[in-house]
């Protein structure tokens, strides 16, 4: 090998140390510190083939991914509180939250949470509970009263999503926007007499004089989609963000290669650090 050689492999070795390196650094020094409790979004477990359904076979398949994997499902409470006294949480710990309180919740999602025990935590939208509605461009059954007795006697925990899932930064009147964030709060803790302590900002929109109220009327916590620039959740509880799922099979097969890689992502605990956030409006 000539000497021109020999010089050539030395500096692309060094070069590949130092990529190594450098890419060492950056995973200990910046990425793995900034791990943070992934807080998993659903709507409806239907066939319905929207942004906003999984299917029930695809939520089977993701809970046992879960549990076959090893994963520590939480309760939302005590990953905000462990939050916000600085606890470390493993890095196999994941949260599952679900808006609106469809029906389907009760007779597709219930059950096969209740089969693993995991925990949940169902946002309400208070004046849809125990009607029929078209909603979100479908005819949706929504959850009643004794269905969400029964589960909140097992593992299931509610909290509120507005009276009527308007968005709030377009409600101008100060009476209505009250109503909608304290009057779901109270609708709740009367039927179920316990204390309801998050809600979860329709559409994801708030802005600071929402969340003051939200902070008013006695809640711990709000969530949303994912606005606000504390992606990891460190510090704003009022802006708690999450990660939608979709409609995805977290197993392999022939005919499905890479959709896999879409659930395992947003179970890493780094998912955050790599999409960008937005303000509430």
């Amino acid at each position: 090998m000539s000497k021109i050689l020999k010089k050539s492999a030395r500096v692309l070795l060094g070069l590949l140390i130092g990529l190594v390196i450098l890419g060492a650094l950056y995973y200990s020094l910046w990425v793995y510190p900034n791990y943070s409790v992934p807080i998993l979004t659903y709507h409806s477990f239907d066939h319905h083939h929207s942004e906003l359904s999984v299917s029930p076979e695809n939520f089977a398949k993701q809970m046992k991914f879960l549990k076959d994997r090893g994963y520590h499902v939480i309760p939302l409470d005590e990953a905000i509180v462990g939050m916000a006294q600085g606890r470390k949480f493993p890095h196999n710990t994941v949260v599952i939250t679900i808006d609106d309180g469809y029906e389907n919740n009760y007779t597709v999602a219930y059950p096969i949470l209740k089969k693993y025990g995991f925990p949940a935590t169902i946002f309400l939208v208070t004046d849809f509970i125990g009607t029929k509605r078209f909603f979100y461009d479908q005819n949706q059954s929504f959850l009643n009263w004794d269905e969400i007795r029964q589960m909140s006697k097992d593992n299931i925990s509610f909290g509120a999503h507005t009276k009527n899932h308007v968005y709030l930064p377009f409600v101008k009147d100060k009476n209505i926007l009250w109503d909608e964030i304290a009057g779901s709060k109270d609708a709740i803790e009367k039927h179920l007499r316990q204390p309801v302590d998050y809600f979860c900002y329709p559409y994801g929109g708030f802005t600071e004089e929402i969340k003051a109220l939200v902070k008013k009327a006695g809640y711990k916590g709000a969530a949303t989609t994912h606005r606000g620039f504390d992606l990891q959740n460190r510090k704003e509880f009022y802006e708690i963000n999450r990660i939608s799922v979709r409609n995805t099979n977290p197993y392999f097969s022939l005919s499905n290669l890479y959709k896999p890689m879409r659930f395992w992502i947003k179970l890493s605990g780094y998912y955050n650090l790599f999409r960008k956030g937005t303000k509430g409006c």
